[in-house]
């Protein structure tokens, strides 16, 4: 535990936290099993939150880099409070016959508009908060704070576009984070946009086959 928590390796001559190191690991197997539709990407994941929360923080957690990420933080937080909603609904969606986590589905119109705006009011919050504590570059961190928690509601309920939203946290993330030292964690979200990718091409593929198994046969007459 002591290695875990304390343990330092150097990349690009800086020093990195080895928990921010397997944090990230355990991020992409969250992620992994996500494209899966398996039950076990959510406990896999709060395990990475918590050990992400303590790196993105360092003036409480003592960390080698001089930026605290607030934004990053706050999103371990929200992610391991919607964790266990997601875990909950895919254990349900499993044992009800389904055989996996969760069947994906395009969002309609109206989830999206109401996403959209929940997303517009998250980051007029986010912004100005972070900005507060003094969060670096608050305006990207808080793009990526909104994001992240819309993706994260969107894979609890399946919408296929919640992929889409992870390229576009990905796209805002990974610059911020090499600008602030946070090496790891930049090159996971390299990672994580691959398999976004991946996914989104998954789900959807997934989505058609039941759209078309759904799809009732025209009825001739005469």
């Amino acid at each position: 535990m002591d290695w875990l928590l304390h343990s330092q390796v150097t990349i690009g001559g800086s020093p990195v936290l080895v928990r921010e190191i397997v944090g990230n690991v355990f991020g992409l197997a969250s992620a992994l099993f996500g494209m899966r539709r398996v039950v076990a990407a959510w406990p896999v994941g709060i395990v990475g939150n918590v050990l992400l929360f303590t790196v993105f923080v360092g003036g409480v957690f003592d960390t080698p880099q001089d930026k605290d990420l607030w934004g990053q933080a706050g999103r371990q937080v929200f992610f391991a409070l919607v964790s266990i909603y997601g875990w909950y609904r895919w254990y349900q969606t499993r044992h009800s016959g389904a055989g996996t986590g969760v069947q994906p589905r395009w969002a309609t119109t109206r989830q999206r508009l109401e996403l959209l705006g929940v997303g517009v009011v998250l980051y007029a919050i986010a912004y100005p908060v972070l900005k507060a504590l003094g969060s670096w570059g608050p305006q990207w961190d808080a793009w990526i704070l909104t994001g992240s928690i819309l993706a994260t509601y969107g894979m609890a309920r399946g919408f296929v576009e919640f992929w889409l939203v992870w390229i576009a946290v990905d796209v805002v993330g990974v610059p911020l984070l090499v600008q602030s030292k946070f090496y790891p964690s930049a090159a996971m979200y390299v990672v994580y946009g691959l398999f976004c990718v991946l996914g989104f091409a998954s789900w959807w593929r997934i989505q058609n086959r039941a759209a078309v198994t759904t799809t009732p046969e025209p009825v001739v007459v005469g």
